[in-house]
């Protein structure tokens, strides 16, 4: 069935949902599969996908697709409408969800979500949060400044003064916490490594 409407935005600095990773857990097999589906298209078009989620409230459905320009500048209002025409096309054809649903887009925002292994080496030197599937040291929750990625996948942050790892694999959630670092590096477009 097609979306019920479309809904697209720009969000301000710390709107960005923080919710979970990939929507709820019956669903994120389907979403990876619809992140697989949608992705060549957008980049074609310029955009990359970020996160791919299912939320629910009041009775309705809403289908999130986050994207960033792949060139590293800030995603406009008119990008994400220019994004949702084209998924629009392709979920006319292809049912991605059963039943109805609305379809928004939008941007990561400043404080954005880190769904990406590239995300943690992109923003590194950067504060971030996360939370772990299971405890890693006695911890399910870290805040810090983020040090990269290792080639094994193993996410690393310096915490409290010490430097932590945790595997890839067992981040539940992370996102970037809105700095005065952060802002001012947005403002000279977006702050990650090339």
């Amino acid at each position: 069935m097609a979306p019920l409407g479309h809904f697209f935005y720009c969000p301000n600095p710390g709107d960005s949902p923080g919710g979970a990773a990939r929507g709820h857990e019956g669903h994120v097999e389907r979403l990876l599969v619809l992140e697989e589906r949608i992705a060549p298209t957008l980049e074609a078009m310029g955009f990359e996908v970020v996160r791919v989620g299912l939320t629910s409230s009041g009775g309705r459905r809403t289908l999130q697709v986050m994207a960033d320009r792949r060139d590293g500048s800030l995603i406009s209002v008119d990008d994400c409408e220019t994004i949702s025409q084209a998924l629009s096309a392709i979920f006319d054809v292809e049912e991605p969800i059963a039943g109805s649903y609305d379809l928004e887009v939008s941007s990561a925002g400043i404080d954005r979500p880190l769904t990406r292994t590239k995300d943690f080496a992109d923003y590194a030197g950067f504060e971030a949060k996360l939370e772990t599937r299971t405890a890693v040291d006695g911890r399910r929750r870290f805040r810090g400044v983020l040090k990269g990625l290792d080639a094994d996948g193993t996410v690393r942050m310096v915490v409290d003064g010490r430097e932590v790892g945790v595997a890839f694999d067992n981040i539940a959630q992370a996102k970037l916490v809105l700095t005065d670092e952060l802002i001012a590096a947005t403002a000279k477009g977006r702050p990650r490594k090339e």
